[in-house]
């Protein structure tokens, strides 16, 4: 599986900090409703990509969202108040069916009037 180079995980980890850090000190500044934290599983066989989102949830003391299974995503989450880690595999059947979607995309376009 390929995943950002080491040098990008403290940077990450110091980047979280520093927000953190901006809140912290500036009180007026509207602060999000929760922060979610994705790391998205590269792109394998559907049966690789669950066994890499499994691993991920034996790692991080979480079982798999039941939720996510019906629409092709295998999914798997541990919060921190508003704050989640989590990792997801969109399997197969789920990226096909986004891909069918899209290529719709630009064949409808409505006709705008100014002001509508």
């Amino acid at each position: 599986m390929a995943y950002p180079d080491h040098e990008h995980r403290p940077r990450l980890i110091t980047g979280l900090r520093a927000l953190a850090d901006f809140l912290e000190s500036r009180p007026a500044v509207t602060a999000p409703r929760d922060v979610a934290a994705t790391v998205f599983v590269p792109r394998g066989t559907d049966a690789d990509m669950r066994a890499e989102v499994e691993r991920l949830a034996g790692l991080i003391g979480s079982t798999i969202d039941p939720e996510g299974i019906a629409y092709g995503h295998h999914r798997t989450a541990v919060r921190f108040g508003p704050v989640e880690y989590g990792a997801v595999a969109i399997l197969a059947g789920a990226r096909a069916r986004y891909e069918a979607l899209m290529s719709y995309s630009g064949a409808v376009v409505p006709d705008l009037h100014e002001g509508a």
